[in-house]
């Protein structure tokens, strides 16, 4: 690390110098505390003696080397401020590898060498996401599957690898992005306020046992997304909370210094924190393999307090731009996604023409838009028919990812399958023709466990998910939709190599106000899709219209079919021919209310032969 370069905040490997590292000599610990009087360590193997460290650069470095410490055994920074207004208080190390179980607060000495990967074949081919299928199952890993042989019902790493890894292959998703597994002192904070950036949670094991994880999946053909959170850190004072008797890594002033979740801001006009949080960034892409990372809150970032009224934050700006385009080199296949309900400009357009940099951005317009709709009473859809055509008008603007995520299902907002119109029976037919939508939508794709399963309780990290509920029908065959529209969407080019591409995607029809129906056509290369939605309530609508280059129709998919808990037997003859007018070929098809369909074209040349 330079360390010049890190005070002017541009480097992002800091953690191979901070922290704890092994040696020829021993272990040596380093730490920043500028303002400190004076700093010792206290570890384990000296009997929790205070070890005075020696201030080895005029930044306010300290260093010490302990030539028996080994992996294992747990130390502390024992800080004495420079200022009488703060009492002396022993830290966990901001740049520690590892740290004890919550409410303990030491860190644990950690070898990052001791893991051999095994993924060589997909770190070499995991690039070009935006010409591939990206379908994104998010998890919180504590309550994803609880176990009942742990006090706190949790599973190491290593433990839910293979049960992970099983269903989200069956179930048709190839990306897993969990929520932050960066350490953390209340299990409700659900990882968002961290005390260790550097340190995976202690609660499901330790750093082998990450990567372990991360590499089983990759073995499996499945990527790892980590949710990465940048803006804030926990209020905590045994962590970075006045490190070294000041705000050191936060602002000074009380109407910034904390966010509206009561945590403590970071102040990105520093040097030093945005070393520390860019080095973070790149340590799990780097140590851990992950594919990408989701930045949470990112419009605090870009305005102040994330309110556009209060104007930008330019060194938050700055800070993400700066992020975004070091990562980028050093990993220019891996995701850098934005969770950012802003309309600020260029979030996905590269640093070098005036952008963030972000490779994804969150459709949170999408989003609202598409539950709005689909809570409605189904007679009033008919006037808000066009909530559902709006975000193709400025779909151009960013590359974008369609998010039904964990924010969805909690704080009583209701699930997914819950948010729909009416009764029990009527919200699932809805929520097979929400989903048929999202996934005929261009934009890579991501949904929140237990969705799958249709489920109705809103989440809670105290609780696994309903895997019990498969037991009912209704759920059941909901499960085997779900499944089924995934595995379509990842074998099907047309759902996903053309999302970004002016010719990817077209509305046949999106002037049906009073029928509700939408006819979408998706389109890459030879393969397309077309997919008709039907929305109303209104009884079964007569629907006709007119393909070219067409000699037929595949049916892949019928959301009211029997299987599925519709109403709609599944033909044995899945091929549809239509009658042949000026223009093409025109189709007529019988949608059932609440329904939708998904058809395969058959180009005139490839239809030779079939019935």
């Amino acid at each position: 690390m330079d360390i010049h370069e890190f005070f002017m905040g541009n480097v992002l490997d800091a953690y191979t110098y901070f922290g704890a590292h092994l040696t020829e000599n021993g272990v040596v610990f380093r730490t920043l505390a500028p303002n400190a009087k004076e700093v010792f360590l206290i570890w384990e193997g000296g009997g929790w003696k205070p070890m005075p460290m020696e201030r080895v650069h005029d930044g306010g470095i300290y260093e010490i080397t302990i030539p028996d410490a080994i992996p294992g055994q747990m130390y502390k920074f024992r800080i004495v401020p420079g200022s009488d207004s703060w009492a002396t208080i022993d830290h966990c190390d901001p740049y520690g590898f590892g740290m004890e179980l919550r409410p303990k607060t030491a860190s644990i000495i950690r070898s990052l060498n001791s893991y051999c990967f095994h993924d060589e074949e997909w770190m070499r081919n995991r690039g070009d996401h935006r010409h591939k299928p990206v379908n994104i199952y998010e998890v919180h890993l504590g309550s994803w599957m609880t176990n009942s042989n742990d006090v706190n019902g949790w599973y190491t790493y290593e433990e839910i690898a293979p049960k992970l890894v099983d269903y989200v292959q069956k179930n048709g998703y190839n990306y897993i992005e969990f929520m932050p597994l960066s350490e953390h002192p209340a299990d409700c904070s659900w990882g968002y306020q961290n005390t260790g950036f550097f340190s995976p949670t202690s609660r499901y094991g330790n750093a082998d046992q990450l990567m372990r994880l991360v590499d089983v999946c990759h073995q499996a053909g499945i990527g790892v997304i980590l949710d990465f959170v940048p803006v804030h850190f926990a209020v905590d004072d045994y962590a970075l909370n006045h490190y070294d008797g000041t705000t050191l890594y936060e602002y000074p002033a009380r109407d910034v210094s904390h966010s509206e979740w009561g945590s403590c801001n970071f102040m990105h006009s520093r040097g030093e924190v945005c070393s520390f949080l860019q080095s973070s960034a790149n340590y799990w892409l780097s140590v851990y393999h992950f594919d990408g990372l989701r930045v949470d809150a990112v419009s605090r970032l870009i305005y102040w307090g994330g309110n556009e009224n209060r104007g930008t934050n330019p060194a938050g700006i700055r800070f993400l731009k700066q992020m975004n385009q070091g990562l980028h080199l050093l990993h220019p296949d891996a995701m850098l996604i934005a969770e950012d309900s802003s309309n600020y400009p260029g979030i996905t357009k590269p640093v070098e023409y005036g952008g963030l940099g972000f490779d994804y951005k969150w459709d949170m317009g999408w989003m609202n838009d598409t539950l709005d709709y689909f809570r409605q009473y189904p007679w009033i859809r008919k006037s808000e028919y066009h909530k559902l055509t709006f975000s193709m008008m400025y779909f151009s603007n960013e590359y974008y990812l369609l998010p039904l995520s964990h924010d969805e299902n909690v704080h009583g907002k209701a699930t997914i399958v819950q948010k729909m119109f009416g009764d029990y029976e009527q919200k699932f037919p809805q929520a097979r023709i929400l989903y048929l939508y999202m996934y005929a939508h261009p934009g890579k794709k991501l949904v929140f466990m237990g969705s799958e399963l249709g489920q109705l309780r809103e989440w809670t990290e105290t609780q696994q998910q309903d895997f019990a509920i498969l037991q009912y029908p209704i759920h059941d065959a909901f499960h085997n939709y779900m499944t089924e529209l995934n595995h379509l969407y990842l074998t099907e080019p047309a759902l996903y190599q053309g999302d970004y591409t002016s010719d990817g995607f077209r509305w046949l029809d999106c002037a049906q106000e009073k029928k509700c129906i939408y006819a979408i056509e998706r389109q890459s290369g030879d393969s397309r899709i077309i997919v008709l939605l039907h929305m109303s309530d209104e009884g079964s609508q007569m629907y006709s219209f007119t393909l070219e280059n067409c000699e037929g129709l595949e049916l892949l998919l019928h959301t009211d079919w029997e299987r599925f808990y519709g109403n709609v037997p599944e033909p044995q003859d899945k091929y549809l021919t239509g009658d042949f007018v000026r223009g093409g070929m025109q189709f007529t098809f019988e949608l059932p209310p609440f329904s939708g369909v998904m058809l395969r074209v058959i180009p005139s040349a490839d239809w030779t032969g079939k019935k």
